[in-house]
């Protein structure tokens, strides 16, 4: 019985909206009432110096959009799977007023880079989990550093860090912060990628990139 209606509950593609609203408001209000910091010394979070590619592990996505205040969530388009769960969060990201476009390395990937374009030439901020939809867990792939290296647009490594949290039993470890614990926001320096780089540039740029955020995300490997 209880396969019979898992079966049934991954043939639905799209879920209503509205249940998306107790998620989305807890999240506001736990974050109301808990402490948080954003650390930012470049002052990367002003419009006036959009847009970036920025890059955040999938593991750290809970309170990224309550993080921003919503003048620059609505500056934001997020790179999204186009799988189910890709639809999930979509849905997610439309109640926090952040755009999508559905795509990722491994299913219209082409779709989700050309309208990437577009929301860039728009002065809006490409926000990427380059370790999605599937992992490696903190391994990055290329896709930031290609468009970042087409299109002149510097990538900025952003992480969102719990004094303390649970960890999911999931290929990524998601982190669920525990109650009252502290939500730092944390900016890493904007990484500018030359334009045509051969492969082994390509590689070299993307484990720059991968370093400067597994540094600010506090991971130790």
């Amino acid at each position: 019985m209880f396969n019979f209606f898992k079966r049934k509950f991954r043939n639905i593609k799209k879920l209503p909206t509205f249940l998306f609203f107790l998620p989305v408001s807890m999240i506001k209000l736990s974050k109301i009432c808990m402490k948080t910091e954003v650390v930012d010394p470049n002052k990367c979070v002003d419009p006036e110096k959009f847009p970036f590619i920025t890059v955040t592990w999938h593991n750290r996505l809970l309170f990224y959009p309550a993080m921003f205040k919503r003048p620059i969530r609505k500056k934001t388009v997020a790179m999204v799977s186009a799988s189910r769960d890709g639809q999930y969060v979509t849905d997610i990201c439309r109640l926090f007023g952040i755009r999508s476009v559905r795509g990722s390395s491994s299913k219209k990937g082409f779709v989700a880079f050309t309208d990437a374009l577009k929301f860039l030439e728009e002065k809006c901020n490409i926000s990427i989990t380059p370790d999605g939809p599937r992992g490696p867990r903190y391994k990055m792939s290329k896709g930031p550093i290609a468009l970042a290296s087409m299109t002149g647009y510097r990538v900025l490594p952003v992480s969102v860090n719990y004094s303390s949290y649970w960890e999911l039993r999931s290929w990524d470890k998601f982190q669920i912060p525990k109650p009252w614990a502290k939500i730092t926001l944390v900016l890493g320096n904007p990484i500018k990628i030359p334009a045509d780089l051969s492969d082994e540039d390509t590689e070299k740029w993307r484990k720059t990139v991968e370093d400067a955020l597994n540094a600010i995300s506090e991971i130790k490997k």
